[in-house]
Parts: structure tokens; sequence; C-alpha cells
């Protein structure tokens, strides 16, 4: 069988090769020179590398092009160089085709990474799937039984053949057909269906939890497709599989499919929350408000909780008494919360309704809580072109990288522009409102249900609690309710000895962040 192999592989010829070349022209010069291995091919010089390059490939194209198919008959052009894919000649299991690794034979093109040189060599597809960069542009067709050029076996007492194994599918010597294989028979598998990556068993019982998981997949596959969200259709979506889910978990006793179900149950709740946030019609203990939808300034339930944080801690942690303080107080920390600086100017100041604005930043500036380059006219000088950096210790960062507040960098700008609307309001404005009644319009956006009713289920806020955000007494907040009333702010203003009740009115919807039923509630 050896003498067979090594004479097979002499009938074999070795498989082509040519190489394009780019090198320097010289040291003095940008030009190039493209050199070709094939002795037909002269050499060309062009001016610069990347024309060099482009030449180079076109010229190897055109070689590929007007080469023949590789032959079936070839060995490979690498076994030249000892090419790692062939195995060695030890002598000890001789091959029964050394002059091919595997596979059929491929023209392939192999290049550098810099793009100094390309090559085209015959070899087996083996061969060119273990070299690096290699690309096939073509292959050859095998060759059919009857011109292979395999001997025939002879025939003997026992069957067996003196050159190798015969196959069956294999014309034989003499002539006599033999009957070609019979193709194995294709499975069948059933189509697989998939709802949240999970395979759906074709034998999940009952029948009608498998159909709803199916049908599930196919609805959520399809809300996928949407160009716009639908968020109360996805929270249904959600909640009916969580629900199918569990059935399915049920049946099955697997953990992971209940803890699948939780999952989908938490994402329909987060879902329903956020459309009702989004359309103003939150439900759920508060009250039910079918009117019109609302865009609100702060558009989600957590920025309502940050807004209430800020007036809790100007409330606890006022440097100076009244109601003037207070408000200035309270947009000083808007403007530095996250990192105890900020700039101002002037006109921040004076928007405010401030009977002497210069005067409470020098008393805020004297105990220490705020910080000036300058004197308090400077600031109040200031223009937005070159505005005052101001600085406030208590609020910047702790030693151990807490802060007062839990919000960050980009949720303290929302804050701080909704409580600058809320105070410049122009009703407001036209009236002339105190510091007072702006400070009380700000506490109110912020006290009330999502169909503007104030307190906790339209039922009012209890004024202990309300003199604490607002430290005014309680006949002078009989004069700041009628002035928000003057304003188009409140209306149905109904005030007691223990408890204020009403509404805001539609105009100032927008501003407002309705309070939730698990949200902070000032104690009554």
């Amino acid at each position: 069988m050896t003498q067979t192999a090594v004479s097979e592989l002499h009938e074999r010829v070795p498989g082509r090769r040519w190489t394009v070349r780019l090198d320097a022209a010289g040291r003095s010069s940008a030009a190039v020179r493209i050199s070709c291995s094939r002795p037909a091919c002269t050499e060309q010089r062009l001016p610069s590398a990347a024309a060099g390059r482009a030449a180079a490939v076109a010229h190897l194209k055109a070689h590929l092009r007007a080469a023949p198919a590789p032959r079936a008959g070839a060995y490979c052009a690498c076994k030249q160089e000892s090419c790692h894919t062939h195995l060695p000649d030890t002598g000890r299991h001789t091959r029964a085709e050394p002059w091919r690794c595997g596979g059929p034979v491929v023209l392939a093109v192999i290049t550098d990474r810099e793009g100094r040189w390309w090559q085209a060599m015959e070899c087996c597809s083996r061969c060119a799937a273990a070299t690096p960069g290699a690309k096939t542009t073509a292959t050859s067709q095998p060759p059919s039984p009857q011109t292979t050029g395999r001997p025939a076996p002879t025939a003997t007492g026992t069957g067996a053949g003196t050159s190798g194994p015969w196959f069956s599918d294999h014309q034989a010597a003499t002539g006599t057909a033999v009957p070609a294989p019979r193709p194995a028979p294709a499975r069948r598998r059933p189509p697989q269906t998939k709802i949240a990556q999970r395979v759906i068993p074709h034998d999940l019982r009952p029948v009608t939890l498998r159909d709803e998981l199916i049908e599930l997949g196919d609805l959520f596959r399809a809300y996928q497709q949407r160009t716009e969200p639908d968020l109360a259709l996805l929270a249904d979506l959600q909640e009916r599989k969580a629900r199918a889910f569990t059935t399915w978990a049920d049946a099955t006793c697997e953990g992971a499919l209940r803890w699948e179900a939780r999952r989908a149950e938490q994402a329909a709740a987060a879902t329903r929350l956020q459309h009702q946030q989004r359309t103003g019609t939150i439900t759920g203990g508060i009250t039910d408000y079918d009117g019109p939808t609302v865009t609100r300034l702060l558009t989600v339930a957590t920025q309502w909780d940050h807004a209430r944080s800020v007036l809790a801690h100007v409330a606890d942690h006022s440097p100076l008494p009244g109601p003037e303080a207070r408000l200035l107080v309270l947009m000083l920390t808007l403007r530095t919360a996250h990192t105890g600086t900020g700039n101002l100017v002037g006109q921040d100041l004076t928007a405010l309704g401030l009977s002497d604005p210069g005067d409470l930043v020098e008393k805020l500036t004297g105990c220490g809580w705020l910080g000036l380059p300058g004197t308090a006219g400077d600031l109040l000088a200031s223009r937005p072109e070159n505005p005052t950096p101001v600085t406030v210790p208590s609020l910047a960062p702790r030693e151990d990288g807490t802060h007062p507040f839990t919000f960050g960098k980009k949720m303290r700008p929302k804050l701080s522009g909704w409580a600058q609307k809320v105070i410049s309001d122009k009703k407001l404005r036209k009236t002339k409102a105190t510091a007072g009644t702006r400070l009380l319009a700000l506490t109110l956006a912020t006290q009330n249900n999502a169909s503007g009713h104030l307190g906790h289920g339209g039922h009012g806020i209890a004024l202990n609690a309300l003199t604490v955000w607002v430290p005014v007494d309680a006949s002078e907040l009989e004069h700041l309710v009628d002035q928000l009333t003057a304003a188009d702010w409140l209306t149905k203003a109904h005030l007691t000895d223990t408890r204020l009740t009403g509404q805001l009115t539609d105009r100032v919807l927008p501003l407002s962040c309705p309070l939730r039923a698990s949200g902070s509630r000032p104690s009554e």
C-alpha cells in the first residue's frame, strides 16, 4: 500500500502559487514599486503607497480572474514550505493520500497585516482554514467516480483488494452496477416555540397553558416591533405572563419559573405605575382622577419625592427664621445641593419678592452658612455673563462620600428649574406676591393628590404641619391663602383653626408633585 500511495503522490502536480509585493522604490522618495513572481509580469512604479496598494490589489484580482479553476489533482502549494497542517512523514503510519490534508483543492489568497504583499496559492480547504487571514476565491469540482484514476481492485476468493479498501458507492471494474446507498431519512422535529428565551415543551400539559404561553410569546415579539410604546398594553402582558408562569411552575415544580413569575409581577406593577404617572390617572388609595391628562414639569414620582425632601431639609436646617429667609435658603440649597457650590446672579435674588435681599445675604454669610468671594452688593450687581460663585459648606460631600440628598447631579437642575417656575409664576409676579406667598405656593405644589386637592385623599393639610414648612402664624397664613386665590393658584380654599383645604387650579397642575399612598406624609 505504501508503494501505491507514493506513486500516487508522484502523479500529482504541485499547486500553483504567485506573490505580488509592494516595496519602496527608494529612501528619498515616497514612490513604490510593484513586483509579481510570475515571469510574464513587469515591475510597476507608482508615486505613493496608497496608489501602489490599489494597483497591487487590482493586479492580483486580474490574475485571479484569468487563472483557471483549482485543479482537483494538485497537492498543496504550502507543503513545500513545511506547512504545519501537513503531518510529518514518520514512516509508521503512512496516509492513504499524502498529497492532501483534507477537503477539496481551493484557490486561497493571503496577505500580511501591513499590506506589503499578497499571495495566491492552490491548497486543500483544510490548509486554507488553518492559515490566518486566508480567503478562498474558488473551489475545485470533485472528480466523478469514473475519472478518479483509482486502480480497480483485483477480485480474490476472499473478496479483498490489493490496492486498498473499496466502497459500495464506487462502480466495480467489471462494470456491475452497485446500487446507490439509500439516503438517511430526514428527522422532522416539531418547531420550537419560545417565551422569555425559554423553550415551551411540545408535550406541556394542560394544552390551554401551552397555548397561552405560545400566544404570549407572539404578543411580546409583536410588541417589540412597535414604533411607539404602549405602557398599559405592556403591563397587561406582564400580568398575563406572571399568571402563566405561575401555572407553569406548579405543573413542572421548577423554581426558576416561579422566580420568573415574580419578576413579571414586579415589571407589571412598575409599568402600570409609570403609565399612571405619565397620564395623570394615579390610583390606588390616593384618589381616582379621570380628568384630562396632565403633562407635569416633574414627570415621575421619584422627582416629586426629591422635591419634598429638599423642602423638609430646609425646614429642619434653615439658619435664620422667617419666610423670607426660608425661601432664600431653599433656592440657594437647590442651586448648590450636589457639590455645595453654584453660581448666582442678582436677578436670582430680586425675583424672590424679598424686602431686603442684601441684608439677608449678609446675615447668611455672617453666620457662616453661605460663602461669597465678595460682598452682598457684588452678588446683587452680578450679571448672567459674569455670575458669582457661592458656597454652602453644609451641603458639600462628606468625608465618607455621602451627601445630604440622595439625588444626583442630573436631578438637581430639574428640581431647581421646577422651583424657579413656581416662584416666578406670571400671576404671582403680577399680583406682587410676597416671599411667604411664593413659599406657600411651593409647599402646596408638593402636598396634593393627582387631581390637585390638598392633602392625602383630598382631606386638606393640618395647620401644625403646614406651619413647619411655611413659618408664619395663623393670621398671616390667611393673608397668604388669599393672595394665592387672587393669583388663580388656589380655588375652593377654606382655612379653619386646624386645617387648610382646597384645590390647585388647572392652570398650575403641571407644576404639582402629587402625593403617593406610600409617600412621605406630614404629621397631623
